[in-house]
This record gives C-alpha cells, structure tokens and sequence, in this order.
C-alpha cells in the first residue's frame, strides 16, 4: 500500500530542471505541479479508503495481536495461514437455526436480515484477516412459510415466512455468502407439509366429495396405499379415509407416485437453484416411502438426478436417521449424514473421552470405502449434534477437555463436517424432562444488544449456561470459540486433511491412533492422543522409511518428534508433514 505524510506541502515539491527560462519554466512548473497535486491527493484518497476496510492490529496486556475495532484475538502465525486448494464440497458447514440465531428488527426473532448482519463473525471473506470463526458453507433450517416456530411445516414453499424477512433478504443473504465464499444450502423438507397448505386443503375437498378427477385427490398418502409401511394415520375430517402421518397428525405425506407431487417438488427446488442457492439439506429422507429404504432411494437418485440436469454442480445432503447399513443405499445419488458418529453416545464422544483413536479411524477408513463403493465422489458428512439432539457442550466439557477433542477428531478430518450453531462457544440446551425440542434450539449468546429469543415452550434454565457468550470469548485466546477458529485455520492449512486420501494408522496396544492423507502431491498425517497423559511412539514402526516433521498440534498440551519418536500430549492432536 502506498503510505504518505499527511503534512505534505503541494508548494514544497521540487520539479527537475528541464532547461525552461522565463515564462515558459513558470508555466511548465505551475502545470505539473497541479498535476502532481491531483496524484498525489488522489493516491491519499485511495490509502484512507483502504485502511477503512481493515482495522488497525493492536496489542493486549498480554502481547495477543487483537483487532482494534472488536477486539478479537487475530490468529496470523505463518502456519496457520490458509492453501490456495480449492476445497470443492469438502467444506466445514455452519447449521443455523434461523429462528434463533440473530435479530435484525428487535422482535425477539431471528432472521435473514440478523444472519446477514453476522456474516463477518462466520467468515469475514478475508483467509489473511486472523478473524472470524472461517466456515466454509451455512446450512439454514426451513424458512418457508408455516404455522410453527421450526418450519418443518410448510404451508407455502414459494414464500419466505414473513418472521423471517423476505424473499428479497434471501437474495441478499445468497450475494453476501458467495462474496465470502460461503456455500449456502436451504432445508427443503418435501416427505410432508404442513395441513394449512392448500394442496391438503384441496386434497382434502376431493375426497370428502369423493371426486377421483380432481388433481388433488392424490395429492398425499392415505392408508390404503401400499407403497407405505407407516402405522401413523389420521382421518379426514367428514370421510372415513385416513392420511399419513408420520411425524404428527398435522404434518400429511406426500404421494410420490403422483407424477404431479414429483414435477411441483422439482420446480420448487429447481426456483431456489436458479436464485443461487448451492444446494439442500433433505429432511427425513427415509419417509419419502416410509418403510421401503429401496424406493426411496430410488426416488432421491431420480430426483436429485433431474436437479443435476440443470445445477450439476448442487451439493445435497440427506437425513437418513438410521444405523449405516440402512443409510448405504442412499450414498448413490446423494450425501449422508453420519449418525453412527454423532450424539452423545457417538463414536466421536466415546472416543475424546480417552477412547481408542484407533476403533474411529478404522470405522471412518472403512465407512469412506463404503459409501465409495457406491459412488466414487461421495465424502464423509459427520457431525456432533443438531437441532434435534441434545447440545453437545452438556456432555463434552471445556475442562475435561472432550469437548476439545470431539472437535478435533471431526474437523481434523475428511470430508465435510457439520457445527451446529453455538457449538462453538459451547451454548448448552438439552430437551430435559419437558421432552421438548426447543430448549436444543435456544438463542444464541452474543452478548450484545441483539434481541433474539428462546423459540416457544422453551423451558432451559438459563443459568445453566455458563460457558459465557461470544463477546466474551472472541477476546480470551483459551475460549472455545477461538479454539475452534484455529482448529479451521490449521484445517484450511493443510488440505490434504479435508480432500486427501485416508489411511488409518494401528497403534498396537495404545489408544493413540490416527491417520494419513495424500492430495495434489501434498502428504501428512495427523495423530490423536484422547487419554490424560503422554503417549511416546516409534512412527517407524507403523509408517517405516518415512521421514516426517511436527507442522502444528492443538489441545491441551504439544507435540515433538525427536528423529523418528512422537511424544503427544494427553488430550492433544498433532499434523505432522512427509518431507
């Protein structure tokens, strides 16, 4: 950047002597000194211009490099900073919960206009900025209009609900995300709508009048269709029929062997698609023909299929909320969420709580060469927690030190892996005796003047969050939140670990465990310690004739490599790079 005094004085700039005398000189002179004015004022325009688009670096008590204007500790170790890979679907996504995220209007609703106001805190487009947590990609939960406060209802698909903003916002929101280079995926729920969509309404009138010509009299699943194998039935009001409904009686299924139901789904897919969206979560993957896992994966192959036509390029993720055996069949056509991973009795937890690294690698090495055999391109999509589940920060802790570990294991990793929103500052919510899920949804802690509000039937102690909020955390370099924004900073720095090739590693007779990457000429390998002590291993005994260095180590402790010796910390994890 070009610096300039300020106290510069046009008057004092000293023109070479071009042999002028007289008039002429003076003229010459007076010329090109406006001339040089007009550059010079115009290059100081372009430096304060400049300088207003990155806040000053400044220093704590302690010597952290802070940004001046938040005061968030800004991470710029030369190993931290970011490859030029391009990550193509393997990114770290961010799921929000709209409703409870941020609020633009103050009331009490988060909103697309709040999330877009909180884009910089996800990424700030800017890899060299030291900031920001750096996601890769945001996954909203259903938007659309609907009578509920989670929006798996949908009474209208081409509407944005009115609590949430506009269809305008959304557009914005989608511009705003690809500027930071953020993938942005809506979750389209097209198992069920809600019974206050009209298509229900006038599937409803065509059976009570019993009129089999009218478009709608198939419109959804009644009982006597045996493409379903649910027991969740409700009647018409005013017939003797019964409809399906898996999740709740106000929620009907729709008929996917109406040929009409499958072109209106494409078209509302193909809407969002052309309006930029990358792609789509799909809810409830399995209920498409409940029961019967083989048609339904029939249908999501014909139906993202048909989206590739247009968008090859989409990337799309299915709830497929089963064991991997009945997961597999849908590895064809789409993604898959883990579940086998996830929760609190997940492979992930039971592995940072001093589990063996090694019983997770090789489930991961054999599951990446499963969901393979099926496609080629498909990727691993863990996860802790969602929506649905308890919040991971009630049974993964900071001072135990799991709660760092967990977050090692799945963002240390292949694939794409999936932060529920909070996760990252350690936000609590648990469903509890109220057997609710909206204390699992609960406002996120800013800890500034925004409005947003626990969802309806909330019923958490919010006391129990104790982990503090995100202006708290992004000044303490030992937060949770800054924890998690150097582990995507050390993600990003070595790609291999996200796109590469994956290899376990067997340790014999230690718990510490992990794994090797090659991609694009690049190689390293990253070893878990989960236990509460140092573990010294020989690599030479399971990675013979190579020689490697310590790149970067995060957790509780460090690493070292004496020749071919790897000392890990208790609760610590390592990448180590081939030479």
């Amino acid at each position: 950047m070009l610096k300039l005094s300020r106290d510069i004085s046009f008057h004092d700039l000293k023109l070479p002597d071009n042999g002028m005398t007289g008039m002429a000189a003076f003229l010459y002179n007076k010329t090109m000194k406006r001339y040089l004015s007009v550059l010079i004022l115009i290059a100081l325009l372009i430096s304060i211009v400049s300088c207003s688009k990155s806040n000053t670096i400044v220093y704590d008590d302690n010597g952290n490099p802070i940004d001046s204007e938040s005061g968030e500790i800004l991470f710029l170790d030369d190993d931290l900073k970011p490859s030029d890979t391009k990550l193509d679907k393997n990114r770290i996504f961010y799921e929000i919960f709209v409703g409870s995220f941020s609020d633009s209007d103050g009331d009490g609703k988060g909103d697309l206009k709040g999330i877009i106001n909180r884009l910089d805190y996800l990424n700030d487009g800017d890899p060299y900025s030291g900031k920001s947590l750096g996601i890769e990609g945001i996954w909203l939960t259903p938007i659309f209009r609907s009578p509920s406060y989670h929006k798996y209802d949908v009474t209208n698909y081409e509407e944005i609900d009115s609590s949430f903003g506009t269809m305008d916002d959304l557009k914005t929101l989608i511009e705003e995300c690809h500027k930071r280079g953020i993938s942005i995926i809506l979750d389209l729920v097209i198992n069920h709508t809600s019974t206050s969509n009209l298509w229900f309404t006038k599937f409803s009138n065509a059976r009570r009048s019993e009129d089999t010509s009218d478009p709608y009299y198939d419109y959804y699943t009644v009982e006597s269709d045996s493409s379903s194998k649910s027991s969740q039935y409700a009647y018409i009001s005013g017939t003797t029929v019964r409809y399906e409904c898996n999740f709740s009686s106000d929620m009907p299924e729709l008929n996917y062997d109406n040929e009409a139901v499958r072109e209106e789904m494409l078209k509302i897919a193909e809407k969002y698609l052309d309006m930029g969206v990358d792609g789509f979560r799909f809810d409830a993957g399995k209920y498409i023909y409940y029961g019967n896992n083989a048609k339904c994966a029939e249908f999501w192959e014909w139906y993202i299929g048909k989206l590739k036509e247009k968008h090859p390029d989409i990337y799309t993720v299915c709830e497929v909320w089963d064991s991997d055996s009945i997961a597999l069949p849908y590895a064809t056509s789409t993604e898959c969420f883990n579940f086998t991973v996830s929760g609190a009795e997940g492979l992930i937890t039971a592995t940072a709580k001093k589990g063996n690294v090694n019983t997770y690698t090789s489930y991961v090495e054999k599951y990446i060469s499963s969901i393979r055999e099926k496609n080629e391109n498909r990727i691993y999509v863990p996860f802790i927690s969602n929506h649905d589940m308890d919040r991971s920060a009630g049974y993964n802790t900071m001072a135990g030190g799991t709660a760092q570990m967990a977050a090692n294991l799945y963002i240390l990793g292949p694939g794409s892996p999936f932060i529920y929103y909070g996760e990252e500052i350690g936000l609590k919510g648990t469903r509890g005796t109220a057997n609710t899920d909206a204390n699992r949804r609960l406002a996120m802690l800013w800890g500034d003047d925004d409005k947003v509000e626990d969802p309806t039937g909330t019923t958490y102690d919010s006391s129990k969050q104790t982990n503090g909020t995100v202006a708290d955390q992004l000044r303490n370099p030992e937060s949770m939140y800054n924890y998690y924004k150097k582990l995507i900073m050390l993600r990003k720095a070595n790609p291999e670990i996200a796109c590469g090739s994956y290899t376990a590693l067997y340790f014999e007779g230690i718990k510490l465990g992990g794994f090797v990457s090659e991609y694009n000429g690049g190689k390293v390998c990253v070893i878990h310690n989960t236990s509460g002590s140092d573990v010294t291993v020989d690599l030479n005994d399971v990675l013979p004739g190579e020689s490697l260095y310590v790149k970067s180590y995060i957790g509780l402790g460090e690493a070292s490599l004496a020749d071919t010796v790897l000392t890990v910390s208790g609760q610590t994890s390592a990448i180590l790079r081939f030479n």
